[in-house]
């Protein structure tokens, strides 16, 4: 893995001398006011444009901005017409198109298809803003608008579509979205190493179609380079071929059945060699070693995969055996009449380089042209600060690590502070509480392997499955310190961690789990077991529930030791591929005795690119080797049972009742169904109060009346009561608020 050129290293582009914009520019009269006559680039954005480095297009923005480039920005644009994309006039150098934080179909639909009726990343959360498939349309529009301007598509729908994927809204495998956009390059991953050398690349003359050899980046070719050597991965894995073993009391010499080339000398050599009569000296010349450097994968062809599921998720499996930037060779995939061709991962910003890119000038607040519109993803995160990215944790579900990466990517204490300082002295409305200080984890904090050359050679798909790799270094005492110098900062009165904790890593650090309970907890802690069952948990490649069990007794303890009493939140996720109506049942039992009743489930959506999404589609498991007969996993594809794997979870709800009860008959668990504590549910349904209709012609809901004895009212909610005060500290559900894994938007 070659030392990259520094992000700071950089001569700025001759527009440096304009200076540093106050926000950057959404409008013609904002571009006359900073005395510009045109935009080097333009960024068209699907999210609202919020001057923060949270949201990747003020991120890249501001870095280009730092590179010397007018950067404008184009937010939300009107798509039903390519007027809009006119707006700022034709950019000198390129067109950067992204979806947004999120990939546009997740943010648009629910697990279970619908239309959301709300948008996080827009003001006033209205719905509808953005396009399906949004990097495909934004294209189209830039094509119309300004023929011949070249097309760099980023951020994560384009990160994560950048090989033939599966679709969960159209079921089924889809293109490459650099070959439906038409785009002249992709850039997958965290873009920012890629897109300075784009740019001064294009700025001194180049075309984008001779810029090939850029890590992260994908692009289409009809003829491969000269110089590299194919390895087809094109069919699915079989055994290899077993040499004859060599016969350690033969007197012929081994002829290459060993794959090395054998050489015999002559008698008078091996009577020189003074090896006796009847033995001849037999030399090894062994094959020079590949040059990975020169190698590329080629995966089945779209059209393949397409057709044939196990195929697919073989593909996937490759794909993700490559994601080391230490040891990753290219990969071509081949779509039609043309090869899409996948550069090695990007090489993972320095801490210096992180500080650069946090350390620059963000206004740290919506565009003003949004005026007093309130838009919920800036609420979350204006209070919080971001101190690294990456996770080596590979859950299968998530698209964290296909993203960002395994290796852990942090800021310094020195830029972490001074942003918490920033946010007291200049973002409005605060008041002396940091919300968040985190990431994709709140506890990977500077955690890598511990040795660089096993990190560079490494192909494991996770560093803490099935348990926590011996050469990982689990030591928590600079994020320990770190906590306890933000909380030192002067008008900082509280330091919230809400970022989603990797509780298996947490527990090798006591004292760390100790300094977050008493501190940073307010009453209720949020964590993710995920599931009960061991071979679900193995599907998702989490940690088994005796982790969960350390961790709770440490909280338990110094939740104790501090005088407070606080909750454990656990968040789990339904119908996720492997999962069966038993592993669901023993999940609600679980549940039940330990008296969680949880508002709030989370369904699985198959997002592109993950390897839980290869497992719902194909039926196979490609965690381990794919062939047609191997490992069969059970998908909970159906409607009806995603919603009953739901239920399971949300078995305190009457409304879920009538399902579990029939499920349960099904399932000959009809001792489950009865009026005593040890009943997982009830044998009645309450009835449901008619109310009156107002006459605005609005319907408010009944709140669910309670049989005598069956169970403990509270604010509406059916079984869901607030711990009473004075309990032992305890896991206990949550009491009507959003629970979200990980309040950071992801770019």
């Amino acid at each position: 893995m070659e030392s990259p050129r520094l992000l700071s290293a950089y001569r700025p582009y001759w527009a440096k001398r304009f200076g540093t914009s106050r926000i950057l520019p959404m409008s013609r009269a904002e571009m006359d006011i900073l005395g510009w006559d045109s935009c080097d680039i333009i960024l068209v954005t699907g999210d609202a444009y919020i001057d923060h480095p949270s949201f990747g297009m003020a991120l890249i923005g501001r870095l280009l901005e730092a590179q010397g480039f007018r950067v404008g920005i184009i937010a939300q644009p009107d798509w039903q017409s390519a007027d809009p994309f006119r707006a700022l006039g034709k950019p000198n150098l390129y067109f950067g198109i992204t979806a947004g934080n999120m990939d546009s179909m997740v943010n648009h639909y629910t697990a279970d298809r619908k239309i959301r009726s709300d948008d996080a990343y827009t003001p006033d959360a209205v719905s509808g803003r953005r396009p399906d498939r949004a990097i495909l349309v934004y294209s189209q529009r830039c094509r119309e608008a300004f023929p011949g301007v070249p097309l760099v598509i980023g951020s994560i729908e384009a990160s994560l579509r950048r090989i033939a994927h599966y679709d969960y809204w159209s079921d089924k495998v889809r293109r490459s979205v650099l070959v439906d956009s038409k785009a002249d390059i992709l850039i997958y991953g965290n873009a920012e190493r890629a897109l300075v050398e784009i740019s001064h690349r294009i700025a001194k003359g180049e075309t984008l179609s001779d810029i090939t050899d850029i890590r992260g980046t994908a692009f289409l070719r009809k003829v491969l380079p000269e110089g590299w050597q194919e390895v087809a991965s094109t069919a699915l894995d079989r055994p290899g071929k077993v040499d004859t073993p060599v016969d350690p009391y033969a007197m012929e010499p081994a002829m290459e059945k060993t794959g090395a080339s054998c050489a015999s000398t002559s008698a008078a050599a091996a009577a020189a060699a003074d090896l006796g009569p009847g033995v001849q000296a037999i030399t090894i010349v062994r094959k020079p070693k590949a040059d990975r450097s020169k190698q590329f994968i080629r995966l089945p062809d779209f059209e393949e995969v397409a057709r044939n599921p196990v195929l697919y998720a073989h593909a996937s499996r490759v794909l993700h055996l490559e994601a080391n930037p230490g040891n990753a060779r290219a990969l071509v995939q081949r779509h039609g009449d043309r090869e899409v061709w996948l550069n090695p991962p990007p090489i993972p910003l320095t801490t210096k380089e992180m500080d650069y890119v946090y350390d620059l000038t963000y206004a740290r607040t919506p565009h003003p042209v949004y005026e007093k519109a309130r838009i919920p993803a800036w609420e979350m995160i204006r209070f919080s600060v971001n101190i690294m990215r990456g996770c080596f944790g590979g859950c299968t579900f998530c698209s964290i690590t296909e993203h960002e990466g395994r290796i852990i990517q942090s800021r310094s204490e020195e830029s972490i502070l001074k942003e918490i300082e920033e946010v007291r002295d200049k973002v409005e409305g605060f008041t002396g509480t940091i919300s968040d200080l985190g990431g994709p984890t709140a506890n990977m904090y500077r955690l890598a392997c511990k040795s660089e050359k096993i990190e560079k050679s490494c192909r494991k798909l996770s560093c803490v499955f099935p348990g926590i790799c011996e050469n990982l270094d689990t030591d928590h005492s600079a994020l320990t310190q770190l906590y306890r110098k933000a909380r030192a900062i002067k008008g900082i009165k509280r330091i919230q961690i809400s970022s989603g904790l990797r509780y298996d890593l947490a527990v090798k650090s006591p004292e760390y789990v100790k300094e977050l309970v008493q501190h940073h907890v307010g009453g209720y802690l949020k964590i993710a077991p995920e599931h009960s069952e061991e071979n679900v948990l193995n599907k998702m490649m989490k940690p088994r529930m005796d982790a969960y069990d350390e961790f709770k007794a440490m909280f338990e303890k110094f939740s104790r030791e501090a005088g407070k009493e606080q909750y454990l939140i656990p968040y789990f996720i339904a119908a996720h591929p492997g999962t069966t109506d038993e592993d669901m049942l023993n999940l609600a039992l679980w549940l039940k005795k330990y008296d969680f009743k949880l508002d709030q489930v989370q369904t699985f959506t198959p997002t592109p690119m993950a390897m839980a999404t290869a497992m719902y589609h194909s039926g196979k498991n490609p965690l381990r080797k794919v062939t047609e007969d191997s490992e069969d996993v059970p998908i909970p594809k159906a409607g009806n049972v995603r919603r009953l794997h739901k239920a399971f979870i949300r078995y305190h709800d009457p409304n879920n009742w009538p399902m579990l009860r029939e499920a349960l008959k099904n399932m000959g668990r009809e001792d489950l169904i009865g009026n005593s504590k040890k009943h997982l549910i009830p044998a009645w349904q309450p009835i449901v109060a008619k109310q009156p209709v107002p006459a605005n012609g609005s319907r408010r809901p009944a709140k669910v009346p309670f049989a005598a004895g069956s169970g403990k009212p509270g604010n509406g909610k059916p079984g869901v009561s607030r711990p009473a005060l004075g309990k032992p500290v305890a896991a206990k559900p949550s009491q009507g608020k959003p629970v979200k894994k990980n309040n950071r938007p992801h770019r």
